[in-house]
């Protein structure tokens, strides 16, 4: 399918006026894999840790993957809250590319080269298909942006600005 095409299609749609894809992602938008990546992306939980108010038992759908609002405490390693998932340029995924958003999913280590926090299941991940993995990523490049920069992380002895949930060794 032609640039064009792409965007006549999306723009029926409703999803350029929306933002919701720049040019470089239409050109690589295929609707089989945003659909997969949004079926994996739930039966994944994916939403479970990263939208707001799913640890209250009231997911925030209107922001669905943007961000938790609880942290995680591991002992002697802080607390991490679940990042924004959203393509929001300035507090989420926008400026990263579907290699970039893949890459974590991998090898638990983000493009800056920070390792993810110990309770992302990044290495059950790593056995997606490469495929799959990128319809994650073409996934989540569709979603509409949401601003929400979350805070942390916290180092070890730091007080979180966040709701908590402590991992407790037995």
């Amino acid at each position: 399918m032609s640039l064009k095409a792409v965007k006549l299609w999306l723009g029926a749609c409703g999803l350029l006026a929306l933002g919701t894809l720049t040019s470089v992602e239409a050109q690589d938008f295929n609707e089989q894999q945003v659909a997969r990546g949004k079926y994996l992306v739930a039966v994944i939980g994916c939403g479970d840790c990263h939208t707001s108010g799913y640890f209250f038992g009231k997911p925030d759908m209107a922001h669905a993957l943007g961000g938790s609002d609880v942290g995680f405490e591991i002992p002697q390693l802080g607390v991490f809250v679940a990042p924004n998932l959203t393509p929001d340029a300035q507090t989420g995924l926008g400026d990263w590319t579907k290699e970039e958003i893949v890459a974590p999913l991998q090898t638990g280590k983000r493009p800056d080269g920070r390792e993810l926090a110990p309770i992302m299941p990044w290495q059950d991940l790593a056995n997606l298909t490469r495929e799959d993995a990128m319809a994650i990523a073409a996934y989540l490049k569709t979603l509409p942006p949401i601003k929400n920069k979350v805070p942390g992380p916290f180092a070890a002895g730091t007080r979180p600005t966040v709701p908590v949930m402590k991992i407790v060794a037995p």
